[in-house]
């Protein structure tokens, strides 16, 4: 079981975090700090599976609650209360579960990834983050791909890796790479016929907990590499 934390962050109350304590060390000690998407908590399983299957891997992994899901809330927070609890999270995760020798990733689901890469692009080397991970990065609304949310990312000097399906709605493959290959250090993995939760549909199709598996095979060896 996950142990728990909690994190003040302030004027919006108190959030959940989790502590997915990695079963075995990397010889590099990392931390990876996940948050959920808009629309489901840290607890839907595929936060659960990827917080777990990366601490197998030897990742001690934190997911947390943003305030509006913690408060039994639909719509999400304003931006910059979003940014300011994945900001208090990672002070909350640095106090209580690393070290001055861990490394920190941080990233998250759809949204989650996208305000953890706004809070690293604003706050640069303040939060210190060795890298970042998105599980299918919110390009653009959904049918809107005139909306971009990329012009913040070429100014993230932290390696990043992108996890996208091919069928992702909120931006595909073809849309995603050009905006990869600006920015500094980022490489784009991509789920073959995945969609934004990067499951596989259709006849024959591998099951997500064996898609989820290979991702996180791919951000192990992608941490221990950086």
């Amino acid at each position: 079981m996950p142990g728990r934390f909690d994190i003040d962050t302030g004027s919006t109350g108190i959030v959940t975090g989790l502590h997915y304590a990695a079963t075995r060390k990397m010889s590099q000690p990392t931390t990876l700090i996940l948050a959920h998407g808009a629309g489901a908590p840290q607890l839907i399983p595929f936060m659960q599976q990827f917080a777990r299957g990366m601490a197998t891997r030897g990742v001690d992994t934190v997911a947390f609650n943003f305030a509006y899901m913690e408060q039994g809330r639909r719509a999400p927070d304003p931006k910059t209360r979003l940014e300011a609890t994945y900001r208090t999270a990672i002070e909350a995760t640095r106090a209580v579960v690393t070290s001055a020798a861990t490394r920190l990733v941080i990233g998250g689901k759809s949204m989650g990834g996208r305000i953890a890469s706004q809070v690293a692009a604003s706050e640069g080397a303040a939060i210190d983050a060795d890298g970042l991970i998105f599980l299918g990065y919110p390009l653009h609304p959904l049918g809107r791909p005139e909306r971009r949310r990329d012009a913040h990312l070429p100014s993230i000097a932290a390696p990043m890796l992108f996890v996208q399906g091919s069928r992702d709605p909120f931006g595909t493959r073809d849309e995603l790479r050009p905006v990869v290959d600006a920015c500094q250090n980022a490489r784009l993995h991509v789920v073959e016929g995945g969609d934004h939760s990067l499951k596989v549909r259709g006849k024959g199709a591998p099951l997500p907990e064996q898609v989820y598996g290979s991702v996180q095979d791919v951000m192990a060896q992608w941490i221990a590499a950086l």
